[in-house]
């Protein structure tokens, strides 16, 4: 038998190893190799900064000048914000039922329940009381034995405008997964959707219909609407010149305007029998109804709901009521009459009042001014350790001794040559 010429008979064998994805009869094999681009492989350009004493040091030092002096004009921009809060959770049941102050120290507030912060750094006193009273809602509709509860405390120093009026609530998980998405979004925007159908398949579960009433549904449905912070504020009265009224608007400027754009009024058509206020509202109308002459708030004009629905993220927060953005409210005594209509006893939480104004920050808030300057302050002890470490020992760049597998294992007898770690870990030494 002939033998083959030489290098005959080898062509294909070669030639499937040149090209591994090319079989041996010539055919393309499939393959999951990247294709061969250097964004593919992985060898696009990059700039891989190399850590030298020479250019950490100086950083650490350029963050702490920087950042300690913002955190000192942040703490002192927070300084600046005077503040004003009274807890009135307890009013119904620790204030004096009274119809008028008198010279007792009953009427006198708990220290504890009052926190201020004024540039004369007085302490605040204040005083409380509370009585059964009649209140007419929606212009006739008249409620009996409502709860008012009346504070009178004294403002040691001006606060100039613009003075912002908040509710605060504690212990109220406003982001519990079921209740921050119990709302209904087209009955909000002012959409015709009085059905049980429309409402029953909303996302307002579990307070969609009134089973006990016809299974009509309620407008607006969902439990944020439901335990919307129903207490009655009055603007407080400036009763050391006259008792003359220090005004508060809540009408307007007090809602983010994006909000504003995701509500809308019920049309002119829309029949009031066929929908009922939520459970908590009902007290305010007649027959627990929507009536002609009692009918439902326009959503898109009442901005105290607006900003009820924007729920927070904590369970301890503040709510913008009312404001001035005018006149000063000048030192002296003042008296707020409060509807206290709102449970907080009952789930363990409280209330409070809150006058304060503002700064180029916003609120009286020290915690980003006391981070900017904790941070500077770290990265320039650790820059001074770091500059004295390298004066003292400096340690040359690039030195292959201080390589973990260059170095003599501890376990390894004084003179001897025994393996180090890099002969342990199978690593050759240079």
């Amino acid at each position: 038998m002939a033998e083959p010429a030489p290098g005959v008979g080898h062509t294909d064998s070669m030639n499937s190893h040149d090209d591994p994805d090319k079989l041996a009869d010539g055919k393309k094999k499939k393959s999951r190799r990247p294709a061969n681009t250097a964004f593919r492989q992985q060898r696009l350009k990059a700039w891989q900064p190399i850590l030298t004493p020479k250019t950490v040091l100086p950083l650490f030092f350029a963050i702490g000048i920087i950042f300690a002096p913002i955190g000192g004009l942040l703490i002192w921009a927070s300084s600046t914000v005077q503040e004003l809060q009274i807890d009135y959770s307890t009013c119904n049941t620790d204030a004096p039922n009274a119809t008028a102050f008198g010279d007792t120290t009953d009427f006198n507030m708990a220290d504890s329940l009052i926190t201020s912060a004024f540039k004369s750094d007085t302490k605040v006193n204040a005083q409380w009381r509370h009585e059964l009273v009649n209140h007419t809602y929606h212009g006739d509709y008249v409620v009996q034995n409502v709860s008012k509860c009346v504070i009178s405390f004294i403002l040691p120093d001006d606060m100039e405008a613009p003075v912002l009026f908040y509710y605060r609530l504690t212990n109220f998980y406003q982001n519990h997964r079921r209740y921050v998405s119990s709302y209904y979004d087209k009955q909000l925007l002012g959409d015709d959707v009085n059905t049980e159908s429309s409402v029953s398949d909303s996302s307002c579960t579990p307070l969609t219909v009134d089973s006990d009433r016809g299974n009509l549904p309620y407008y607006p449905c969902g439990l944020i609407a439901n335990s919307m912070f129903n207490d009655t504020f009055f603007s407080p009265v400036y009763t050391t010149d006259n008792n003359t009224p220090y005004v508060l608007q809540n009408s307007s400027n007090i809602a983010w305007s994006s909000d504003n754009e995701l509500y809308g009024n019920l049309p002119d058509t829309q029949d009031l029998s066929k929908i009922l206020p939520p459970p908590n509202w009902q007290k305010q109308y007649p027959n627990n109804s929507y009536t002609e002459s009692a009918p439902p708030p326009n959503l898109k004009d009442n901005q105290a709901f607006q900003v009820w629905m924007r729920t927070a993220g904590l369970p301890t927060f503040s709510k913008l009521y009312a404001r001035n953005d005018t006149a000063t409210m000048k030192s002296g005594t003042y008296q707020i009459e409060i509807l206290s209509e709102f449970p907080v006893t009952e789930y363990q939480g409280t209330k409070s009042i809150v006058f304060t104004t503002k700064s180029v920050i916003g609120g009286k808030n020290p915690f980003l001014g006391i981070a900017y300057v904790v941070v500077g302050g770290i990265c320039i002890v650790l820059g001074a350790i770091f500059t004295v470490t390298h004066l003292i020992r400096p340690r040359k760049l690039g030195d292959h001794t201080y390589l973990s597998w260059n170095k003599v294992s501890n376990n390894a007898k004084p003179g001897s040559s025994g393996p180090s770690v890099g002969m342990s870990t199978g690593r050759d030494l240079a």
